[in-house]
Parts: structure tokens; C-alpha cells; sequence
């Protein structure tokens, strides 16, 4: 499964990066220090959480992809340095639960 799979899936739009990596799990959180101990490489972060530093979270902890939940916007200065460092972000106007749920059925 891909980011673009995970896109479809979750009914999302691709805010920045490439949506052609491989998704291995998903992790849900909004503590960001939390979430740089916790998630592992290669998962879909959901988080409403749209600050710079989700971008060196998700750089710290490899993960797949940031999905921004509840519709969230970017700012942005998020924006432009999430495509500097490479981290792709998705953006769905569902619940973080929903996005949760869904992406539960098939990981």
C-alpha cells in the first residue's frame, strides 16, 4: 500500500511530496514528543497538528506521510518547508477516528 492508495482510502488531497512511498502502519497524535518517540519508519502520522515542527517530527521519525485530519490547513510556511525536507503531506476532511478506521481495515 502507497500514500496515493492511503489518499484514495481517506479521501484526501496531496498538500506537498511525493505520495509513492510504501506505508507499513499508522500512528495517531497530536503531542509531537510523543509522536517523535513513537512512530516508526514508513508510517501515516495522522495529526491536526499544522506548525513547522511537524515537519522535523516527521523527518526524525521517517515517517510515510503527515496526515492532517478534520480538514486541516497548512500554513504556508509549513508547506514550504515540508517540500524542502521531502516530507509529504495529506490533507482529509474526515475525523482523525475516520481516518483511523479506515486506514485500521487495511494495515
Amino acid at each position: 500500500m502507497t500514500v496515493k492508495d492511503i489518499m484514495k482510502l481517506c479521501e484526501a488531497e496531496l498538500v506537498c511530496g511525493s505520495p509513492d512511498r510504501e506505508v507499513r502502519g499508522c500512528y495517531v497524535g497530536d503531542l509531537l514528543s510523543w509522536v517523535m518517540g513513537r512512530a516508526r519508519e514508513g508510517e501515516v502520522w495522522i495529526t491536526i497538528m499544522t506548525n513547522l515542527n511537524i515537519v522535523a517530527v516527521a523527518v526524525m521519525a521517517d515517517v510515510a506521510c503527515v496526515l492532517l485530519s478534520e480538514g486541516c490547513e497548512l500554513p504556508e510556511e509549513t508547506r514550504a518547508k515540508a517540500e524542502g525536507e521531502g516530507v509529504c503531506i495529506i490533507r482529509s476532511p474526515h475525523s482523525t477516528y475516520e481516518c483511523a478506521a479506515a486506514l485500521g481495515k487495511v494495515l
